[in-house]
């Protein structure tokens, strides 16, 4: 299939897609949106009252849905290298979570509070190369766990998008050694041929 064809593809099915068609009538922005209301809705992972961290956050979706659950008790900062429209209730941060100069940012807003929930939806630009990708998508997940490891409240939980392949075991292994609870997560909203997997750790082991 040439690169024409498959662009009309993924928009046909992306305008037919009952998740898009959802958020559009419900006002949010993305249908990964409800990927985070199936998986809050059975593990309860946003608390009114909390500092909340999002990951990869634009277009906003995932904060749209803390926000709302939250009700504007407690906080929620976003962060992504693509811009994001502006949140009620959401502080958004602009800039590269690889870099250093961002990362201090970022712990700055924070200000000495540790959330009680990090959410990481980061995914690397596709290359349509697998190993590279999957190499991309691990990276962007350890790093979301070692800001886990070092500002999450002890009984506090990091929900992280991975990708299945490469790097996923080793992934796997080291949130079994940060989290006293380790499960996997795959909400309806994520495609079946998608090999993207959440996986949510709960409780620092000390």
């Amino acid at each position: 299939m040439n690169r024409r064809r498959s662009s009309n593809a993924w928009l046909r099915e992306h305008v037919t897609d009952p998740y898009v068609q959802r958020a559009k009538a419900e006002g949010y922005r993305s249908r990964a949106a409800y990927k985070l209301l199936e998986i809050d809705d059975r593990d309860r992972l946003i608390c009114p009252g909390e500092v909340v961290v999002d990951l990869g956050a634009s277009p906003g979706g995932w904060s749209q849905v803390a926000a709302r659950r939250m009700g504007g008790r407690g906080r929620i900062i976003a962060l992504d290298l693509l811009p994001m429209e502006p949140l009620s209730g959401v502080v958004f941060l602009s800039g590269d979570f690889r870099e250093a100069g961002v990362l201090q940012r970022l712990e700055n807003i924070l200000a000495g509070d540790r959330p009680a929930l990090v959410l990481s939806d980061m995914s690397p630009n596709i290359s349509g190369i697998t190993l590279c990708d999957q190499a991309r998508g691990s990276h962007l997940a350890e790093l979301a766990l070692d800001f886990a490891r070092q500002w999450l409240k002890p009984d506090g939980a990091l929900l992280v998008k991975v990708f299945q392949g490469h790097g996923f075991n080793d992934f796997s292994l080291a949130m079994r050694q940060t989290f006293k609870l380790v499960s996997s997560r795959k909400p309806a909203a994520s495609r079946d041929r998608s090999p993207e997997v959440y996986l949510l750790g709960k409780g620092l082991k000390t």
